[in-house]
């Protein structure tokens, strides 16, 4: 059995965010829209401009700021008052997360509109919740993807440089764990093995990345929109989502997982963590490290970490590499590598990994 998941529409482009109400409209009447306060400020009227330009209600709600059962609970009872019959999550992670959550409970519509390009959850199905204390707790899915994606470049532009970054060491490890997924016979999030369409989007992704981040990472430094960020955020964006949907997730993913339990790398973002869990995967299948040192290159032309020293942890003791090991081993993405592997190999790769990079 093969399943194929993906939105129902991507719509990308500097000034898109203005005609959001008008890509609504054949979803709903009554837009319950969730996001934080510093795009409410920012963006908000732009909003609620764009919903009644298209004859649309609009209610703008700022979500609490961290994703919890609690938070999706109390904005999953104010849109079911307010009627609403599309909700709509607009800003980072958190923001989409929540709104992706209340959708759920409502059995609503979903409408992504991501305001930075640090991962690929804007057009997954997938919904992390976290505890008080940003721990995760678990990880829960919407029955399709969103209906709608919707990405204002310009936006993406404007955004601290330092999440598109992210948003690339996040989507550059698809096409190694999509690999070692259909090396280790694993299965998707979907329950299927990977599918050709996702091994070829996995592909896609990193060539993109290769050939457009450079030039993508100045553009954003200049605020500006040019073809080389267009590419990068579509392969950032939708390919990255596209490749883990249906060839599944690996080691490098397990590693982000370890990371949030590492009190020195708190606050270092998601793609950062998949990044360096990345160097961890290549040499747990002993590639040669000629192609580790070019990648490494490549992390640096683009400001990825590559060592630990690069999340804060300066002379990490033996206690964090430890535990970024075995907490590494608690993601079911660890699972889906051949040949097994276990805290103790994972511990020797991390430090092999920080060897080769300190030397260079």
């Amino acid at each position: 059995m093969r399943i194929f998941a993906t939105t129902s529409r991507y719509i990308q482009g500097a000034g898109a965010l203005n005609d959001l109400g008008q890509h609504c409209s054949v979803l709903g009447k009554h837009a319950f829209v969730i996001t934080d306060a510093d795009i409410a400020r920012l963006l908000g009227k732009r909003i609620t401009d764009s919903f009644r330009d298209a004859a649309l209600d609009i209610r703008l709600e700022v979500f609490p700021g961290e994703i919890t059962r609690a938070a999706i609970d109390a904005l999953a009872h104010q849109a079911q008052a307010y009627g609403a019959d599309m909700i709509v999550g607009v800003g980072g992670g958190k923001a989409l997360d929540t709104a992706k959550g209340v959708a759920l409970a409502l059995e609503r519509p979903m409408i992504s509109v991501p305001t930075i390009a640090s991962n690929d959850g804007p057009a997954s199905a997938a919904i992390a919740v976290y505890d008080e204390h940003h721990i995760m707790q678990e990880i829960l899915h919407l029955p399709r993807n969103p209906q709608l994606v919707l990405v204002d470049t310009q936006v993406i532009a404007d955004a601290p440089v330092r999440f598109l970054r992210a948003g690339i060491g996040d989507a550059i490890s698809k096409k190694f764990e999509a690999h070692a997924c259909h090396a280790a016979g694993a299965t998707t999030l979907l329950g299927t093995p990977p599918s050709l369409t996702g091994l070829m989007a996995a592909e896609a992704c990193y060539q993109a990345i290769r050939t457009h981040a450079v030039a993508a990472i100045k553009a954003v430094e200049e605020k500006r929109v040019d073809a080389h960020l267009e590419a990068l955020v579509e392969a950032t964006v939708l390919l990255s989502t596209v490749s883990f949907e249906n060839a599944g997730l690996s080691l490098a993913h397990a590693l982000a997982r370890g990371f949030s339990y590492l009190g020195r790398a708190r606050g270092t973002l998601h793609g950062d963590h998949v990044a360096y869990g990345l160097l961890v995967q290549l040499i747990m299948e002993k590639r040669e490290l000629a192609f580790v040192h070019e990648l490494c290159d490549f992390y640096r032309q683009t400001g990825l970490p590559t060592r630990l020293a690069d999340f804060g942890l300066h002379s990490p003791t033996e206690a964090e590499v430890q535990e970024l090991a075995r907490m590494s081993m608690v993601s079911p993405s660890a699972l889906r590598f051949a040949p097994p592997v276990d805290a103790d190999q994972l511990e020797a790769a991390i430090h092999q990994v920080e060897r080769l990079t300190t030397n260079i």
